[in-house]
């Protein structure tokens, strides 16, 4: 689940937790099943002492922990009411509340931190990352997932133009250097609040922290997302989920 910091509206984290537990969690959300979490798992590899960032109710947590029995996983989200969901399901993470940018763990404790779908939604990006580079032993790795952040700025989507002759089908692109904050309507009711920021803020952040980008991903969406959102089928060899995995400098 994504979070926020306390001034950024992080009440609105805690109105929507059920709404994310009922739709993105244990089998609902192809993306997940399909994509994220298989990626999630190959990318955090043997790494013994692993922290998720904005865990939720925990469901990679949970994933990372039984895909190497004896590894130490923790979660951390600003969400009560995600922490308290996360720690009824169980099945092996520890968890604790906390915003990224204030991680209440002892320089070098983990050997990977996993971010999925969570920098997007925090205000003090650059203390957020700087946090992770702390926390990371050296040689430790930062898996970091993000809506993609030149295809899918705001503003973006498929157009379809009859108009023109012949016609013509393209992706547009929204205005990607400038940073912006948005509270979207994900579905009827629910209002999700994102920043938008170019990719270069998270890479130069990175580096700034010790770090340097060792792996890159842009995987197409996946068939059951496909098979859920016909209308993005013409669309589909334009990625949603960017994976970014970084190593901390020895």
């Amino acid at each position: 689940m994504p979070e926020a910091r306390a001034n950024s509206g992080d009440d609105l984290w805690e109105r929507v937790a059920g709404w994310w537990q009922e739709n993105f969690t244990d089998g609902a959300d192809p993306e997940y099943e399909e994509q994220i979490l298989p990626l999630a798992i190959e990318a955090a590899g043997d790494a013994p002492r692993v922290l998720e960032v904005g865990t939720g109710e925990g469901q990679v947590a949970r994933v990372l922990a039984a895909a190497l029995p004896g590894r130490d996983v923790v979660g951390v989200d600003l969400s009560w009411a995600q922490i308290t969901e996360a720690a009824k399901r169980g099945q092996g993470p520890r968890y604790a509340r906390s915003s990224a940018d204030g991680l209440p763990f002892a320089d070098g404790s983990f050997d990977a931190v996993v971010a999925c779908l969570v920098f997007e939604h925090i205000d003090a990006v650059d203390e957020a990352v700087a946090e992770v580079g702390r926390v990371l032993a050296p040689g430790g790795r930062f898996v970091f997932f993000l809506n993609h952040p030149l295809l899918q700025t705001p503003g973006s989507g498929w157009i379809d133009d009859q108009i023109l002759d012949p016609p013509e089908q393209y992706w547009r692109i929204g205005p990607y250097l400038t940073e912006a904050e948005t509270l979207e309507q994900v579905e009827k009711g629910v209002f999700i609040r994102f920043v938008h920021r170019p990719l270069s803020r998270y890479v130069n952040a990175m580096a700034a922290a010790g770090m340097r980008v060792e792996h890159m991903a842009e995987p197409a969406p996946p068939p059951g997302f496909l098979a859920r959102a016909p209308e993005y089928v013409e669309a589909s060899s334009i990625p949603r989920l960017l994976l970014l995995v970084a190593t901390k400098y020895p």
